[in-house]
């Protein structure tokens, strides 16, 4: 029986290990192009941002300040970073999908220091890119079809798409393959789909 919650990660190109390290989900750079959200930190480290830097570093890379709505719709396809960052509005806070005693105060959500005064306080930042956005989504439908970007035409180099798949806990979760092909790879290390049954990608993979 699966659990409450299922991810299908459909990645192509340069994909990597996942993993927790330093209160950051590694997968995260993954759900950065599936979301749209991406955190940065100033180029002399961690909480060093103004509000105003902030801004000009999310401008700088085409992008703008996430709004809260945008972070938590990337927290809920597994974007977890344990650093609070700036957000649209002067707003601080941070994304939390794996509760611990050292991040999130035992909580999952989106733990928001609410909108600033100060807007000269030092912290990192959350960035929103639509054009950084590929594919992916949460989805809660009894049936669904996921298709790549552009089907049946190929996908683009380098593509990204990572699904979510949320049913109500006892519930099964049947995938079935229509129409699949990818780069041939008999060791499948290029193009390939992971499928895991929980935000925890270590003890949660259940296949490639």
């Amino acid at each position: 029986m699966f659990a409450p919650l299922l991810f299908c990660a459909l990645l192509w190109d340069e994909a990597g290990a996942w993993g927790f390290k330093d209160g950051v989900l590694h997968n995260s750079i993954w759900l950065e192009r599936a979301a749209g959200v991406y955190h940065r930190e100033s180029r002399s480290g961690k909480y060093r941002l103004t509000y105003a830097e902030a801004k000009a570093v999310c401008e700088y890379e085409g992008g703008h300040l996430a709004t809260y709505q945008q972070l938590e719709a990337a927290r809920k396809i597994g974007f977890h970073v344990c650093a609070a960052g700036w957000m649209a509005k002067g707003r601080v806070g941070y994304p939390i999908v794996k509760a611990g005693a050292n991040c999130g105060f035992g909580r999952t959500g989106i733990v928001d220091y609410g909108i600033r005064l100060n807007r000269s306080e030092r912290w990192d930042a959350y960035c929103y890119n639509p054009n950084g956005k590929e594919c992916g989504g949460v989805f809660t439908d009894s049936r669904h079809v996921f298709r790549s970007p552009g089907y049946p035409q190929p996908y683009e180099n380098e593509q990204v798409c990572y699904w979510h798949i949320r049913v109500a806990f006892g519930q099964r979760v049947r995938l079935r393959f229509l129409d699949f092909d990818v780069e041939e790879d008999t060791a499948c290390l290029a193009d390939f789909l992971e499928v895991y049954d929980s935000y925890d990608d270590l003890n949660g993979f259940v296949g490639r």
